[in-house]
């Protein structure tokens, strides 16, 4: 064993320092880019984009030797479309980091880098959990979406009643609202564009909306989408329906304030009794047991 850690440490050294060296090596297509570029009398520049196209390229390398699962890229690409990266190639590229990451923490610890004897175990855990950790870290980046999404859709209805109110159709008021939004809340503006890029493209309105709830994965919006879509199916107010519904969500916003602040004094709890009452005790109970071991010690001998 103590051979074979020296050995299997030097095969993934030599692994990373392949594909460090296949990422940054320049490919076919930007070669054919810089001869163009000096035919054009427009060269591109060798700075920062070039090297963030280099480590893309090798990203996608990589992610093109990971053996897939059906179902579970069609979960990933789920959650990438939710963490707001819609781009074809995404997925690809998420695979590549996870092997960049998982390689990157063997090669850390079984070599004399971080740890004076590197233990084969730990590098194999340090190997799993560096596979895992893009995975928890795009959740994370999801759910953050999320939450900012959830946030500004109180004010994204309150604009849709104005918008709707003034005499715009719906999709003109979906327009105007994602334009008005796209300083104060970005990720709920991007989403509504492509509301009605979809629309422009022809699909119908009640299939774009069903889109939006998909992609976004809110349970808000899924309920806006669902009281757009019956509206316009029984042909009733969206003015009086969007009004309504605005109602509702500040309701609930108020009630999940209220909810984390409910939550307060149960979370205290842990900083608490780990942090905060043992240096009361020290500080209390400190001084009274230096004089009772001062004062027993000499009776006891």
């Amino acid at each position: 064993m103590t051979l074979l850690i020296p050995v299997l440490a030097f095969v993934f050294v030599s692994l990373l320092v392949m594909a460090a060296a296949m990422a940054f090596s320049s490919g076919g297509a930007m070669t054919i880019e810089q001869r163009l570029g000096e035919v054009t009398g427009t060269t591109p520049k060798l700075g920062e984009s070039s090297y963030e196209k280099a480590v893309v390229d090798g990203l996608k390398r990589l992610g093109n030797l990971v053996p897939k699962s059906p179902s579970e890229m069609g979960k990933l690409r789920m959650k990438l479309v939710t963490a707001g990266y819609r781009g074809t190639e995404a997925l690809i590229i998420f695979f590549g980091i996870r092997v960049a990451f998982a390689v990157a923490a063997f090669a850390l610890c079984a070599t004399p880098i971080i740890f004076s004897r590197p233990n084969f175990i730990m590098a194999l855990g340090a190997c799993g959990i560096g596979y895992l950790l893009p995975t928890m870290a795009l959740k994370r980046m999801a759910a953050r979406r999320q939450h900012r999404m959830r946030r500004g859709l109180p004010d994204t209805l309150d604009l849709l009643v104005v918008s709707v109110e003034a005499g715009l159709g719906l999709d003109q008021a979906i327009m105007r609202v994602s334009e008005e939004l796209a300083f104060a809340h970005p990720d709920l503006s991007s989403e509504m564009r492509l509301i009605n890029l979809e629309l422009r493209a022809g699909k119908a309105r009640a299939e774009a909306l069903r889109n939006f709830a998909d992609r976004t994965g809110v349970d808000d919006i899924s309920s806006l989408v669902t009281m757009l879509v019956q509206t316009d199916k029984f042909g009733t107010s969206v003015a009086q329906s969007l009004r309504v519904h605005s109602d509702v969500m500040r309701t609930k916003r108020r009630q999940r304030a209220e909810e984390a602040a409910a939550k307060t004094g149960v979370k205290m709890v842990f900083p608490l009794v780990f942090c905060i009452f043992p240096a009361i005790w020290v500080v209390t109970i400190g001084p009274a047991a230096i004089k009772f071991v001062q004062v027993l010690f000499p009776m006891a001998n």
